[in-house]
Protein backbone atom coordinates (compact mmCIF):
# COMPACT_ATOMS: atom_id res chain seq x y z
CA UNK A 1 0.00 0.00 0.00
CA UNK A 2 1.45 3.30 -0.65
CA UNK A 3 1.98 6.26 1.78
CA UNK A 4 -1.01 8.20 0.01
CA UNK A 5 -3.58 5.23 0.31
CA UNK A 6 -2.36 4.26 3.89
CA UNK A 7 -3.21 7.87 4.93
CA UNK A 8 -6.11 8.50 2.91
CA UNK A 9 -7.30 4.84 4.80
CA UNK A 10 -6.19 6.57 7.88
CA UNK A 11 -8.48 9.73 7.27
CA UNK A 12 -11.24 7.39 5.61
CA UNK A 13 -11.62 5.73 9.86
CA UNK A 14 -11.64 9.19 10.96
CA UNK A 15 -14.53 10.06 8.84
CA UNK A 16 -16.12 7.23 9.64
CA UNK A 17 -16.51 7.30 13.00
CA UNK A 18 -16.21 11.26 13.66
CA UNK A 19 -20.13 10.57 13.99
CA UNK A 20 -19.66 8.79 17.48
CA UNK A 21 -19.40 11.70 19.19
CA UNK A 22 -22.35 14.07 17.91
CA UNK A 23 -24.42 10.77 18.50
CA UNK A 24 -22.91 9.83 22.22
CA UNK A 25 -23.41 13.82 22.94
CA UNK A 26 -27.51 14.02 21.29
CA UNK A 27 -28.38 10.42 23.29
CA UNK A 28 -26.72 11.61 26.55
CA UNK A 29 -28.75 15.18 26.85
CA UNK A 30 -32.56 15.86 27.20
CA UNK A 31 -33.27 18.91 25.15
CA UNK A 32 -36.02 21.61 25.88
CA UNK A 33 -38.79 20.67 23.48
CA UNK A 34 -37.40 17.30 22.39
CA UNK A 35 -40.17 14.84 21.45
CA UNK A 36 -40.20 11.05 22.70
CA UNK A 37 -40.36 9.45 19.49
CA UNK A 38 -36.94 11.58 18.51
CA UNK A 39 -38.04 11.77 15.24
CA UNK A 40 -35.66 14.35 14.15
CA UNK A 41 -32.82 15.73 16.52
CA UNK A 42 -32.95 18.85 18.72
CA UNK A 43 -32.23 22.29 16.65
CA UNK A 44 -28.63 23.24 17.09
CA UNK A 45 -28.95 26.10 18.81
CA UNK A 46 -30.46 24.10 21.51
CA UNK A 47 -27.68 21.79 22.00
CA UNK A 48 -24.73 21.96 24.16
CA UNK A 49 -21.64 23.99 22.42
CA UNK A 50 -19.33 20.40 22.65
CA UNK A 51 -22.34 18.56 20.73
CA UNK A 52 -22.72 21.23 18.05
CA UNK A 53 -19.04 21.45 17.49
CA UNK A 54 -18.70 17.97 16.96
CA UNK A 55 -21.57 17.55 14.71
CA UNK A 56 -19.55 20.72 12.42
CA UNK A 57 -16.35 18.83 12.95
CA UNK A 58 -18.03 15.39 10.86
CA UNK A 59 -19.42 18.21 8.36
CA UNK A 60 -16.12 19.64 7.88
CA UNK A 61 -14.00 16.56 7.28
CA UNK A 62 -16.81 15.00 4.71
CA UNK A 63 -16.29 18.91 2.90
CA UNK A 64 -13.02 18.04 2.52
CA UNK A 65 -12.33 14.69 2.57
CA UNK A 66 -14.12 13.73 -0.43
CA UNK A 67 -12.71 16.12 -2.98
CA UNK A 68 -9.21 14.60 -1.34
CA UNK A 69 -9.86 11.36 -1.50
CA UNK A 70 -10.93 11.46 -5.63
CA UNK A 71 -7.89 13.30 -5.98
CA UNK A 72 -5.71 10.89 -4.52
CA UNK A 73 -7.88 8.16 -6.29
CA UNK A 74 -6.97 10.07 -9.20
CA UNK A 75 -3.33 10.47 -8.86
CA UNK A 76 -3.08 6.72 -7.43
CA UNK A 77 -4.77 5.26 -11.08
CA UNK A 78 -2.48 7.46 -12.96
CA UNK A 79 0.65 5.74 -10.83
CA UNK A 80 1.30 9.33 -9.74
CA UNK A 81 3.60 9.07 -6.05
CA UNK A 82 5.82 11.81 -5.11
CA UNK A 83 7.42 13.10 -2.02
CA UNK A 84 5.26 16.16 -2.35
CA UNK A 85 1.91 13.58 -2.33
CA UNK A 86 3.37 11.40 -0.11
CA UNK A 87 3.64 14.21 2.64
CA UNK A 88 0.23 15.94 1.27
CA UNK A 89 -1.51 12.75 2.52
CA UNK A 90 0.24 12.98 5.72
CA UNK A 91 -0.36 16.46 6.32
CA UNK A 92 -4.29 16.33 5.31
CA UNK A 93 -4.72 13.22 7.88
CA UNK A 94 -2.54 15.33 10.84
CA UNK A 95 -4.46 18.58 9.68
CA UNK A 96 -8.09 17.30 9.89
CA UNK A 97 -6.78 14.84 13.38
CA UNK A 98 -6.01 18.11 14.89
CA UNK A 99 -9.04 19.93 13.02
CA UNK A 100 -11.44 17.30 14.77
CA UNK A 101 -10.21 17.82 18.26
CA UNK A 102 -9.66 21.32 18.65
CA UNK A 103 -12.88 21.98 17.21
CA UNK A 104 -14.67 19.23 19.93
CA UNK A 105 -13.17 20.41 22.62
CA UNK A 106 -13.38 24.18 21.92
CA UNK A 107 -9.76 24.61 21.99
CA UNK A 108 -8.80 25.83 18.70
CA UNK A 109 -10.87 28.63 18.47
CA UNK A 110 -10.52 31.55 15.67
CA UNK A 111 -8.15 32.05 13.94
CA UNK A 112 -6.62 28.60 14.41
CA UNK A 113 -9.49 26.58 13.23
CA UNK A 114 -10.13 28.29 9.98
CA UNK A 115 -6.42 28.08 9.19
CA UNK A 116 -6.15 24.59 9.81
CA UNK A 117 -9.21 24.19 7.09
CA UNK A 118 -7.58 26.69 4.67
CA UNK A 119 -4.25 24.66 5.02
CA UNK A 120 -6.29 21.39 4.47
CA UNK A 121 -7.04 22.65 1.38
CA UNK A 122 -3.99 23.93 0.16
CA UNK A 123 -2.74 20.85 0.92
CA UNK A 124 -5.61 19.30 -1.66
CA UNK A 125 -4.56 21.86 -4.32
CA UNK A 126 -1.10 21.17 -3.92
CA UNK A 127 -1.63 17.05 -4.48
CA UNK A 128 -4.03 18.36 -7.25
CA UNK A 129 -1.12 20.27 -8.81
CA UNK A 130 1.12 17.22 -8.38
CA UNK A 131 -1.19 14.94 -10.07
CA UNK A 132 -2.02 17.20 -12.90
CA UNK A 133 1.77 17.50 -13.88
CA UNK A 134 2.95 13.98 -13.42
CA UNK A 135 0.07 12.56 -15.16
CA UNK A 136 1.33 9.99 -17.99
Amino acid sequence: MTTELFYLLLTAILASALWIPYIVGINSTEFVGQDESFTRPPDHRNMLPWIHRAFRAHQNLLEQFIPFAVIVLIGHSLAVSTAITQWCAILFFVLRLLHAAGMISGIAKFPLRPTIFTAGWIVTLVYAWQVLAHAK
